[in-house]
């Protein structure tokens, strides 16, 4: 075989990719960049969402603007050595002609050669023919003279990247070419390599027109592709980073991009190189050949991010967990993909670190595994979590992740022989009695709702958000504190997501991605679809030639040309965290323990426990203060098992204890009679006297016997249950008796006046009496009263001990008992529909 043929056998595989490469470029991309196989030049479209570009502001500069200053780069260094003048009055000065860079035709007519400045319009031999004449005519009288005639062109510009022709016949080069070698030769002198030095040399960057000429095939199709795949990411690209690359491919002489340093461009051609390779790496990716390698690009599976598997030292166990992720990818949902699996992951990597410094073998073979390497685990996690660099929450989601993870594995069958799990001993497993004991219920399981002097705080400042951020970040933050989404799905909201129902009433529609549970419908209040439709004209106005459908509620403004991409959570939780953290503290009543008991003052609130989720808590907790029934809350939060609703809400054993405690000092009779007036804790046996010897109804507590033993259902004056002596009441039913006053005054008014279709006895009947209205004024008022007369450190703490009572009355199934609604507390009082 020849040499040449050598050659060509080698550049086949390129010619094969670059073939491949042209196949994927649309046409009609190609029309937009005014590509021709033969000049090999593009032009950006000036009027393109991603492509296009502004002009210069400076007057008679017609090159493309960069930054906020809107002026090109030429323009900005000018501005610079000018001491940075107004913008206003140094754009109004006109920018020098720069005649080595624009270039036209000589104004002769039928004339092909270029001019030699664009003041004078003529090409060199014309501009000679006019000198030699005298006088010299005007440039009119001389192109109406009959001996000037227009003159063939010398032929293209020697230095493979230019697009220009030669500026006069003796010379090889274009007019800038020509200098650019001058001075070269000035610099280098006669070592200076012409050949090469025109093989190597950038082509003339103006304006938005970029030479790929003097590039192997390969290396344009991937830079014309590589473009391509930006468009369709929505990614803004300029001139000059295409440029850039072509030129520093031209200079290194390389045949494919992916053999660039990236070191040697700066940040933004950095992020635009690094966007192509990725392009171009994933075109050849399947689920097949990805699943070989210690790192995945999920995007092969239809999800975005990352798994790393090289953390895994023991080949059989990687070998083994990327089966097991294989497997697990294709049953999850949402945009976390990466994290949710990338995390398990991690949890195997702690196993194989395990195995490899406390085992001679490192770990290497499965078969000579055994329970003792599972105590070692285990130990070595306790010892971590004891140091501090492990906290109990992530010991223990290793200890389950990993069991989890085992029991699938072996499912799969890994265990059989040829699998990477063979051999692997039935006791190297991890038991139910390995979980460790998470303690017992404490304040730390309380949930994570915000209290309403913060929730009041926050929502005062929304406008200090949005002055920090934009629009739709105060948008998303508005819904989830009024809807209790989580981030994700407020987020992703399509922007037709405001529905009617039946009577008129506005209804939320969003997807639970979390459970799979598209098209779901939450009432709203009026001030809240007010928003969401202020928001749809804004995007709207934004995007009007965008079809519905297509559009998000809240779009961002990265990439984003077309309105089709959301903002994501992430950046909502970092521009949130900037705002609270910037926000001045807020003094809420919070419990302290002060020589073993537990204190209420009025410190600042931990800004830390402020973030986006904690809404979706506040939002259940302000349902479930209210008297909102759980079932109805599981469905207003949409959750499958009621167990996750009462999670939202759940109040620590001692904390409600000392909390029963305080709220029993202020008990009374249905006279309105203080019971205690020590404040003491109850004991023991107290405590269990109360549960066994009493029963919850609406306004209080009844300790009649034969009432408790039926739970409440065998009550012989039909819950009339201010005039029973077995009747007690607290502090803590203060709302409830004062909504039950208003409903019984009320009553009796349409009773009274509205209600004149029944007979006399049948009003009687159900006329509530003034006896009970007058029990209830009275009773309401000695509770105030007794508040009234507290300090305002005492007052606090029965705050907070009544909220606390209520929040774990209401965390209960409900007694099968009427109770009485209470209004949503409203943390935006200033905002109206």
């Amino acid at each position: 075989m020849s040499p040449i043929d050598v050659a060509v056998a080698q550049c086949a595989p390129a010619l094969d990719e670059a073939d491949r490469l042209w196949a994927e470029i649309p046409d009609e991309f190609l029309a937009v960049l005014g590509w021709s196989p033969d000049h090999r030049v593009i032009t950006f479209p000036q009027d393109h969402p991603l492509l296009g570009w502004k002009v210069c502001e400076v007057t008679n500069c017609d090159m493309p603007a960069s930054g906020v200053k809107r002026l090109c780069g030429t323009c900005q260094k000018r501005w610079s050595a000018a001491g940075e003048p107004s913008i206003e009055r140094f754009t109004v000065v006109a920018r020098p002609q720069h005649r080595d860079l624009h270039v036209g035709n000589c104004v002769v007519r039928h004339c092909q050669r270029p001019w030699r400045t664009a003041k004078q319009g003529l090409c060199h031999a014309h501009l000679r023919q006019r000198k030699r004449l005298t006088p010299r005519p005007t440039l009119d009288a001389f192109l109406a003279r009959s001996d000037v005639r227009g003159l063939p062109a010398h032929g293209p510009c020697e230095v493979v990247s230019c697009h220009r022709d030669r500026d006069i016949r003796k010379n090889p080069y274009c007019r800038v070419h020509a200098n650019r070698w001058t001075n070269v030769r000035r610099t280098v002198g006669d070592e200076a390599d012409e050949m090469r030095w025109r093989r190597k040399a950038a082509g003339i960057g103006v304006g938005a027109v970029v030479s790929l000429r003097g590039l192997p095939d390969r290396v344009v199709a991937e830079l014309l592709f590589g473009l391509h795949a930006r468009v369709l990411h929505g990614c803004r690209t300029i001139p000059i980073s295409i440029r850039s690359l072509a030129d520093q491919a031209r200079t290194d002489g390389v045949d494919s991009l992916e053999h660039l340093d990236r070191s040697v461009f700066g940040v933004d051609v950095g992020k635009v190189f690094s966007g192509m390779v990725k392009a171009l790496s994933r075109r050849s990716l399947t689920p097949e050949t990805e699943r070989l390698k210690d790192v995945w690009d999920i995007v092969v599976f239809g999800h975005h991010g990352l798994l790393h598997f090289t953390g895994i030292s023991q080949r059989w166990l990687r070998e083994a967990t990327k089966i097991w992720a294989y497997n697990d990818i294709p049953r999850r949902r949402g945009t976390k993909v990466a994290d949710v699996v990338q995390a398990q992951i991690h949890q195997v990597a702690m196993l194989s670190d395990s195995l490899r410094l406390q085992r001679q073998d490192e770990g290497t073979d499965p078969a000579r595994l055994g329970r003792v390497d599972i105590s070692a685990f285990l130990n070595r996690a306790a010892f971590l979590h004891e140091q501090g660099v492990i906290s109990f929450k992530r010991r223990l989601a290793m200890v389950r992740d990993l069991r989890r993870m085992f029991s699938a594995m072996r499912g799969l069958g890994l265990t059989r022989p040829g699998q990477p799990l063979h051999g692997l001993p039935d006791d190297f497993e991890l038991m139910q009695q390995d979980i460790p004991s998470e303690p017992e219920e404490n304040d730390d399981n309380v949930g994570r709702d915000l209290p309403i002097e913060v929730m009041r705080h926050l929502c005062l400042h929304l406008d200090v958000l949005e002055q920090q951020s934009t629009r739709e970040i105060r948008v998303t933050v508005e819904l989830l504190i009024d809807t209790g989404r989580r981030p994700d799905e407020i987020c992703q909201l399509p922007l037709d997501c405001l529905e009617r129902d039946g009577d008129g009433k506005p209804l939320l529609v969003f997807d639970n991605w979390k459970n799979n549970r598209p098209g779901r419908r939450l009432p709203i209040q009026l001030g809240t679809a007010a928003l969401v439709e202020g928001q749809q004209q804004r995007v709207r106005t934004r995007f009007p030639n965008e079809p519905v459908s297509a559009l998000k509620l809240l779009p961002t403004s990265a990439r984003n040309p077309h309105g089709r991409r959301a903002i994501s959570d992430e950046w909502v939780s970092e521009r949130h965290r900037g705002w609270v953290n910037s926000l001045p503290d807020v003094l809420v009543p919070l419990a302290v323990e002060v020589d073993g008991a537990l204190v209420t003052k009025m410190l600042p609130f931990d800004k830390r426990k402020i973030f986006p989720y904690a809404y979706r808590h506040t939002y259940a907790q302000r349902h479930a203060d209210a008297g909102v029934d759980i079932d109805v809350l599981r469905e207003l939060m949409d959750h499958r098992l009621l167990s996750t609703t009462q999670g939202y809400y759940r109040v620590g054993a001692d904390r409600r204890r000392a909390a029963v405690d305080r709220v029993t000092t202020m008990q009374f009779d249905r006279h309105g009679n203080r019971i205690w007036r020590a404040a003491k804790a109850l004991l023991d046996s107290e405590h269990l006297r109360r549960a066994v010897g009493e029963i919850a109804v609406p306004y209080g507590s009844c300790s009649e016997p034969t009432n408790v033993a039926a739970n409440g259902q065998d009550c012989p004056v039909r819950f009339r249950c201010v005039g029973c002596a077995h009747f007690s009441t607290d502090v803590s039913y203060l709302p409830d008796l004062e909504a039950y006053l208003s409903d019984l005054l009320r009553s009796r008014e349409w009773l009274r006046i509205a209600f004149s279709a029944a007979d006399e006895w049948a009003k009687a009947e159900a006329m509530p009496s003034d006896d009970e209205i007058a029990r209830i004024r009275r009773l309401i008022s000695s509770i105030k009263a007794d508040v009234d007369e507290l300090s305002d450190e005492d007052r606090a703490h029965i705050d907070d001990a009544v909220s606390v009572v209520r929040r774990a009355r209401n965390s209960v199934v409900g007694l099968g008992l009427p109770r009485i609604r209470q209004p949503l507390p409203d943390v935006r009082p200033d905002r109206t529909a």
